[in-house]
């Protein structure tokens, strides 16, 4: 993810927004997802390499082993594409994708990227909450709608080539697999693991603010807080500044969440000992429970349905 520095003005989330005084419970296989796939042996995870490889053998294993199923037309998880580079070399990426079918054929995108920068100067950018974090959250959330059938339809989507452009959502939306009429939100996870302040931030409701009545937790530990999705802004608006941008570009309604930069974006130091746990957790938790909400809204176009109204009043 490329973020900067914090919007002054964001609105946090009130008391409303809270139920109760529980907290999520630790949730120990997710923090081993981020742990295995920002180790060493990854190698940084940068798309074209041995270790992208590796990470798309065990998101495939994860896959499997929560049951989820490919989208029909591809025949597996993985869907190849290729890009110039800044220097003009082809570069192939392979996004990994499975599908969830709902009660109704309507599709929510849950999403995050798996790549990262690699190998810089024979140290290892192990990006592990950016972005091993978003794919355990992705991982996660893919569990709990298999085992709790969704109303919409939902598609797992773990995007590659992020850090080159947003290639891999690009991608996706040209050759989408499914139509694109058929998408009716993206949640995107793109850094959530890492903040002193035990706070993440949800981008997307400045477009669409009939999305924030959904934001409705039992965890009041975490701030979550709107902001950075304001296009005047300029560089403090996030809206295109991961893959949620590609879902934005054809006019798909999207949430992104995330932390702003902290000392160890885009450094080897960005290690799985220099995350939050209590704070990831509950992160990925609130998230769930979002997705969760808006998912339970049989008729989700009727939330930008009522922006509309508003606009002409």
């Amino acid at each position: 993810m490329k973020s900067y520095l914090a919007l002054p003005l964001a609105l946090m989330l009130g008391c409303s927004s809270v139920k109760n005084e529980t907290t999520a419970q630790t949730d120990h296989k997710l923090l081993k997802d981020v742990e295995i796939l920002s180790s060493d042996a990854y190698e940084g995870r940068k798309t074209g390499t041995k270790g992208a490889e590796m990470s798309r053998a065990y998101l495939s294993k994860r896959f499997e082993e929560i049951g989820l199923k490919p989208i029909s037309v591809l025949g597996g998880y993985e869907q190849l594409f290729s890009f110039n580079n800044s220097a003009g070399e082809k570069v192939y990426g392979k996004n990994m994708l499975a599908y969830i079918p709902g009660k109704s054929e309507e599709i929510i995108v849950i999403s995050a990227h798996y790549d990262h920068i690699g190998i810089i100067n024979n140290e290892v950018y192990n990006g592990a909450d950016d972005n091993a974090s978003g794919v355990a959250g992705l991982l996660k959330i893919a569990a709990h709608f298999k085992k709790q059938q969704p109303n919409h339809s939902i598609i797992i989507a773990a995007f590659d080539a992020e850090e080159m452009g947003l290639r891999g959502s690009k991608a996706f939306i040209a050759d989408p697999a499914v139509p694109l009429t058929k998408i009716r939100l993206n949640i995107n996870m793109d850094m959530i693991s890492h903040n002193d302040k035990n706070e993440l931030y949800a981008c997307g409701t400045f477009k669409n603010p009939g999305l924030k009545k959904y934001f409705i937790f039992n965890n009041n530990r975490i701030k979550v807080l709107f902001g950075h999705d304001d296009p005047a802004t300029g560089h403090e608006d996030w809206t295109n500044q991961s893959d949620q941008g590609s879902f934005n570009a054809v006019n798909i309604p999207f949430i992104y969440f995330g932390v702003e930069d902290h000392k160890d974006y885009h450094k080897a130091t960005d290690e799985y000992k220099n995350i939050n746990e209590t704070f990831f957790n509950d992160a990925v938790s609130a998230i769930l429970q979002v997705a969760s909400n808006i998912d339970k809204e049989r008729d989700i176009q009727q939330i930008f349905r009522e922006k509309l109204q508003m606009k002409k009043q």
